[in-house]
């Protein structure tokens, strides 16, 4: 195995461009190499480093490690991208925030349709958020066949619709009612 020790610039690999959304600023972007020193393995492709965000106004550093054709793992972590005004925090779970009651989660849910204003839609889909959940966390379930990146994306972005529709679409209506002509 020959492992180098070099500057950013020393070598040609496609591991070594980082696209992704800043966690400060979130800006989408392709990080830019800091000229300063990186373990690169040549036998294998992997590449461990330093990079910074494309933004002038930002700056920030990302770490990171991966190889060609695989997923980087990067620290600290892209965030989910969510404006999170009027989210309560901590926001530990929506049916008790809203005093919906039950026996499990299930039953809760149930309640909280009597609690708040949600499209019927978004009501039921957040007992299939549950299911999601429990298949991701018990082995025992088979609700989902598998539980991966794309099952986890879909129930971050419905979830985000919930909270948007339980915590902002009343200070959003707020916002235009302010905008009218007295």
């Amino acid at each position: 195995m020959d492992i180098k020790v070099t500057n950013s610039t020393a070598h040609n690999s496609a591991a070594s461009v980082v696209k992704l959304r800043c966690p400060k600023c979130r800006h989408n972007g392709t990080f830019e190499p800091l000229g300063i020193q990186e373990v690169y393995v040549q036998d294998s492709g992997h590449i461990v480093g330093v990079r910074r965000c494309p933004n002038p106004a930002c700056y920030s550093l990302i770490f990171f490690a991966g190889r060609a054709g695989h997923q980087d793992e990067f620290y600290p972590p892209e965030t989910i991208d969510f404006d999170a005004t009027n989210i309560p925090k901590p926001l530990e779970e929506l049916c008790a925030d809203r005093n919906a009651e039950g026996a499990n989660l299930k039953e809760r849910i149930a309640s909280l349709g009597s609690k708040v204003i949600l499209p019927k839609e978004l009501l039921e889909g957040l007992d299939g958020l549950r299911l999601l959940g429990n298949d991701a966390a018990h082995i025992e379930s088979k609700t989902y066949e598998t539980i991966g990146r794309e099952e986890v994306a879909v129930g971050i972005d419905f979830t985000k619709e919930v909270l948007k529709a339980v915590y902002q679409y009343a200070a959003l209506l707020e916002k235009l009612n302010a905008r009218k002509k007295p």
